[in-house]
């Protein structure tokens, strides 16, 4: 009893030295004894109730409520994204080693694949060290506010360098198929190296303001969060993702109409192809003579398919259309796959990025950690795809990465030469079927 009466007066923070002579008097000390005097000290050194941080969350500050993670929890959640991070500087240093030592890769349109490698290699290796050590401990941020700006404005310039690097290959995709007699002149390489100087450059913009007074970053102790300022996230967001997804959609669906006209062009001529048939052989299926009455329209109607076939053969020639034809359907079938799977990753999160200021306004641990984290590494994953994407529809990049991975340095040049010319002649012997 006496012990919880001591408790309740010591957690009071508006105790004065005349309450505590009461409690001495109380107990039949006075203030001038040892045991009084050893009571005032324990007053001063405790702390007031409301200021006792509460059980499982972090101080009033700032900050997300930590979750506490088990020993199995922990292991599973590092070892998988270990693996994710070891697995994300392997694939794109793969492709730029690749395409600095294979001559055939080394050209201008391959200048914005190893920019992309580049940016994805940067997230891999300033970004998501940090973010795991954070995931294993709750949430909790350890290292330092002012390290906590560097970390947020590499993080921000890397993610948006990939996402646009992917909206300027797919405009670059675009203009090859559909412009492919200007695009060998435009498209070399100080083009290509000022497309990605721009690239870049318009990444490290949106990193400035929140270094810069425009929007200040969430700081506080074990806490970092970009800035929720309203402005900056309609301003951040736009520019790192919904402009880029929007001109990623334009070039596929224009990329894949022009995919289905062709296809049915080819449709067409080949069909004129079969149509052209021998005089007799038209006869015999009509079931009269060559000379008889019920030859006359199956020959205007041969006669009309040989003109247009002919007219089809001088507009365009057939292997030259043939090949145009792969090209496009190759193309839309890649960018198809780059569009999807970066919007798969990249989506979720930018919703919520977007969302966040509207629903949670200045606080910053309304939204379940859990949730946070899953979608800002569903968006990391993608910076794990890329190199497999681009290897799944490369045939030069996947025999070279597979050259690389058995050490099989020494005349991987010629091996490819020799591997194309291979495939040339095996395309070159097969029948043209449509």
């Amino acid at each position: 009893m006496v012990i919880h009466a001591n408790s309740e007066l010591l957690q009071n923070r508006h105790f004065s030295l005349g309450q505590t002579e009461d409690l001495g008097n109380w107990q039949g000390l006075s203030p001038s004894t040892p045991a009084a005097e050893a009571l005032l000290p324990m007053t001063v050194q405790l702390p007031p109730s409301d200021l006792l941080p509460s059980n499982g969350t972090n101080s009033t500050d700032g900050g997300e409520d930590a979750v506490p993670y088990g020993d199995v929890e922990k292991i599973v959640i590092g070892i998988v994204l270990s693996i994710i991070n070891l697995t994300t500087i392997g694939g794109n240093l793969l492709v730029i080693i690749s395409v600095c030592i294979v001559k055939k890769l080394r050209q201008p349109s391959n200048y914005l694949v190893v920019s992309l490698a580049a940016a994805d290699l940067s997230v891999a290796l300033a970004v998501m060290p940090f973010v795991i050590i954070t995931d294993l401990v709750g949430g909790e941020w350890l290292f330092g506010k002012v390290f906590c700006n560097v970390f947020i404005a590499m993080d921000v310039m890397c993610c948006t360098a990939s996402i646009m690097n992917l909206c300027l290959i797919s405009v670059d995709r675009y203009l090859g198929i559909m412009r492919p007699l200007t695009y060998p002149v435009r498209q070399n390489g100080k083009m290509m190296a000022k497309m990605v100087l721009t690239v870049w450059l318009l990444s490290a913009s949106i990193t400035l303001p929140p270094l810069f007074g425009w929007a200040t970053n969430v700081t506080a102790e074990r806490a970092c969060l970009i800035s929720q300022d309203l402005g900056y996230t309609v301003y951040s967001t736009a520019v790192a993702f919904y402009i880029p997804t929007a001109v990623m959609l334009l070039m596929y669906y224009r990329i894949y109409r022009a995919a289905q006209v062709s296809a049915a062009r080819h449709k067409f001529i080949s069909f004129t192809r079969r149509s052209s048939r021998p005089a007799g052989a038209v006869a015999a299926a009509t079931g009269g003579e060559p000379g008889g009455p019920e030859r006359r329209p199956a020959a205007r109607c041969e006669r009309l398919l040989e003109e247009c076939a002919a007219l089809s053969r001088l507009l365009r020639p057939d292997r030259r259309q043939a090949s145009v034809f792969k090209r496009e359907q190759k193309a839309a079938r890649t960018l198809g796959v780059i569009v999807g799977a970066f919007t798969f990753c990249w989506l979720p999160f930018f919703l919520l990025s977007a969302a966040r200021p509207f629903v949670c306004g200045a606080a910053h641990g309304c939204l379940p950690l859990r949730l946070e984290r899953t979608l800002l590494w569903l968006g990391y994953a993608n910076s794990l795809l890329n190199p497999l994407i681009y290897a799944a529809f490369n045939r030069d990049l996947r025999a070279t990465y597979w050259n690389l991975l058995r050490c099989r340095y020494r005349h991987i040049n010629r091996r490819l030469s020799a591997a194309g010319m291979h495939e040339a002649l095996k395309a070159k012997e097969r029948p043209q079927c449509i």
